[in-house]
């Protein structure tokens, strides 16, 4: 299964698992295949030992490989499917009643997305973008795009435009686009405008939250907590998502999550990072910085809360570098037809 938009120095088997996760429409894309194959396994359709293969399911579903590799992980991880020595995944669960020997074909009207519209490949580009950005800028070349996945300017278009709404992209003095490299500086800026809006937003949705939300967090987090020598990469990325986004959109103005946006980029760009630096620190340092947040919060003490995700915010722009760094020395970016390497001033 390829996974990678890097290839590491230390050799194939070496390679951390895949993790990778969408963006845009994509988790609606995921939870969509990962709902329907979950059903069909529980109902025997997929009988234990069926093979999953990535291409296979995004094939048959219609969407890019992103979304599918991530409900296949999310299946794994929900102890539906095991890892395979070749690849792909096997069905693990006790079928009910009879079932096929590989991905039953679904009906066309669950077919989840397009094949003609941008988000059908929107996840997938953003990944690939993404997982470059650790070793240079990149130009971003839209006729170039349109051609490498076989579709209209119109749609490439429409990629970029989301591409640039998440932060991602910018556009240089010459109204090019470009993927701005994780340098120190750019991090850094990105941290700090975090660390001024985030709070903000914290304090203002602080009197939205309700219970269950909350308790669900502390649960995630304890789980994660005891658990922390076998934590991988998309766990992580669900714990920083909770806390940076969904806890966040209770603050209930839509233009400062907007302008949270932009520095949020970060949060994509940890997707990847998380993904092939699982292992670079002994305890993920994050997990207990959140839960001194939610702390604070189940104690009604909003401004303490808000006090502590500043910085935790502040602390972790060095942790972010650090993960950077183990990329740059570890890995080597491939290249692709639509991404021009861009040199450093």
């Amino acid at each position: 299964m390829s996974i990678s938009p890097a290839r590491s120095r230390r050799g194939e088997s070496e390679q951390p698992r895949a993790g990778r996760e969408g963006a845009g429409p994509a988790p609606r894309l995921y939870q969509r295949a990962f709902d329907i194959l979950a059903a069909q396994i529980e109902d025997g359709v997929l009988a234990p030992g069926a093979r999953l293969i990535e291409t296979a399911v995004a094939d048959q579903f219609g969407i890019s490989r992103a979304p599918a590799r991530r409900a296949l992980a999310e299946l794994e991880r929900s102890g539906l499917l095991v890892k395979t020595t070749g690849r792909g995944y096997a069905v693990r669960a006790p079928a009910k009643g009879a079932g096929s020997s590989g991905v039953a074909t679904p009906r066309e009207d669950i077919r989840l997305t397009s094949r003609s519209s941008w988000e059908r490949i929107y996840a997938e580009v953003e990944d690939e973008i993404i997982g470059r950005i650790s070793f240079a800028s990149w130009r971003v070349n839209e006729a170039e795009l349109a051609r490498c996945y076989h579709v209209s300017r119109t749609v490439a278009r429409d990629v970029v435009g989301r591409l640039q709404q998440r932060g991602v992209i910018r556009k240089d003095e010459r109204s090019r686009w470009y993927a701005p490299a994780l340098t120190p500086e750019h991090v850094g800026e990105l941290y700090e405008l975090r660390s001024i809006l985030e709070p903000v937003a914290l304090t203002k949705a602080a009197p939205s939250l309700p219970r269950d939300f909350l308790l669900d967090m502390r649960k995630h987090l304890e789980e994660a907590i005891a658990h922390a020598d076998a934590i991988e990469g998309p766990t992580l990325d669900r714990l920083e998502e909770e806390m940076h986004v969904a806890l966040l959109q209770y603050c209930g103005n839509r233009t400062l999550m907007q302008a949270i946006t932009l520095p949020q980029s970060l949060l994509i760009a940890h997707r990847f990072l998380y993904r092939w630096t699982p292992r670079l620190f002994n305890t993920e340092p994050f997990l207990p910085e959140h839960l001194e947040v939610l702390r604070h919060l189940e104690s009604g003490d909003v401004d303490k809360a808000a006090s502590a995700l500043e910085h935790h915010l502040k602390v972790s722009a060095g942790r972010a570098l650090a993960r950077v760094d183990v990329i740059r020395r570890e890995f080597q970016a491939e290249s692709l037809p639509y991404l021009e390497r861009l040199q450093e001033k």
